[in-house]
């Protein structure tokens, strides 16, 4: 293998949300930083997302460390956001808005019920509405609405900006950004430790210090002991990305509807998501889930069906067996991974950054990082 750059004190791989964030605090920090993207930054699984900055409403997903790490993450993002705006002169899509549960008929609304008990029982801000009231806020739900739940903390933002803000800061800082580049592999000296990484066609990019972010696909990089990995395994979504022609006005909130959400842009542009299938690596995009999608949020949302459908798709969400992120350095020395993000990798993209920067300078990491170190799953298999 020969060496076809200058060397580098980290080497990125991946560049969606969470590769560009850790490469852009890097560089910041005076870092010499490389990001490798094997396709278009920011069009892997970060493209697909929804943008939901919701630690509230997903609570019932999570274990209590992953829901502390959601809440910090989610209360340190309009900051984020600023200097991001400032850093790219780009704007990142962030709109500040709430989320909506509401529920349809009885057992829609005991079911609300008990996930509003569940929130307090957390001690999350959770307010109760009365149908009218929701209405007030939202005039185009449906007049059959039974009952409904508001979420004041939880935010959205438009992952495609923020990937384009990324990439102009990223550039801004001195990082290099290098699109079209398929890594095949970690590449380690005689000591075992990490010196690089191996390029498709035989090109090693030198670094000392290699981070994976590569998403659902972190786990077909090869260099990698087994006893060292991280086991990630794909989880399918199915996605519609819908238009108002009218402009923006129909909703201003996330809405969720029973198995999915309806996620406005402000601008006129609604995405509607997103299905939990177990099929690997398939992004085909079907019939029968697209129905149940629309189906669903024109019950709930009877102007949903004027809306003009731009886009369907399907993306991959990385996941680790325990459903948490494997974030800091692994068992290899010198490799550090960013992964297993699986429906909160926009989220907790800044939060990753930061906790990812402090192992690769040698800092101490806050002590809500140790429930996430990838060293979790030294000899655990993918898929398990």
């Amino acid at each position: 293998m020969r060496n076809g750059s200058s060397s580098f004190d980290v080497a990125i791989i991946g560049g969606g949300a969470i590769g560009l964030s850790i490469g852009l605090r890097a560089a910041q920090r005076g870092l010499r930083v490389v990001v490798l993207e094997r396709g278009e930054p920011g069009r892997g699984t970060s493209w697909v997302a929804a943008g939901m900055l919701a630690p509230v409403a997903e609570a019932r997903l999570v274990e209590q460390s992953l829901l502390e790490l959601s809440l910090a993450a989610a209360a340190g993002y309009p900051r984020f956001v600023e200097q991001l705006r400032a850093t790219s002169g780009a704007d990142p899509g962030y709109l500040s808005c709430s989320t909506l549960f509401v529920a349809r008929d009885r057992d829609e609304a005991e079911a609300l019920e008990r996930e509003l008990e569940l929130r307090r029982g957390l001690g999350l801000a959770v307010e109760r509405l009365r149908a009218s009231a929701a209405r007030v806020l939202e005039p185009a739900l449906t007049p059959s609405l039974r009952l409904a739940l508001e979420v004041h903390g939880d935010h959205a933002i438009d992952p495609r900006k923020l990937t384009a803000a990324l990439t102009a800061a990223l550039a801004r800082a001195g990082g290099e950004l290098r699109a079209g580049a398929a890594v095949e592999g970690v590449e380690t000296d005689s000591s075992g430790r990490v010196e690089g990484v191996g390029l498709a066609g035989g090109e090693l990019v030198p670094a000392a210090q290699v981070v994976i972010a590569a998403g659902a696909w972190a786990g077909g990089l090869g260099g990698i002991p087994e006893g060292a990995r991280v086991p990630i395994h794909a989880v399918k979504g199915q996605i519609l990305r819908l238009r108002d022609p009218s402009g923006p006005g129909l909703l201003s909130r996330v809405v969720r509807i029973a198995g999915g959400y309806i996620v406005p842009r402000g601008d006129g542009r609604y995405v509607l998501g997103a299905t939990m299938e177990e099929r690997g690596f398939d992004t085909t995009v079907t019939a029968g889930a697209v129905f149940e999608l629309l189906r669903e949020a024109i019950e709930l949302v009877p102007g949903a069906s004027e809306l003009v459908i731009d886009e369907l798709c399907a993306g991959l969400r990385p996941t680790t067996p325990d459903n948490a992120p494997a974030i800091g350095p692994g068992a290899l020395p010198g490799l550090h991974w960013a992964v297993g993000h699986h429906r909160n990798g926009i989220l907790l993209a800044p939060i990753t950054a930061e906790l990812v920067l402090a192992g690769l300078l040698g800092e101490e990491p806050p002590p809500l990082a140790e429930r996430f170190l990838p060293t979790r799953f030294t000899g655990v298999a993918a898929g398990v």
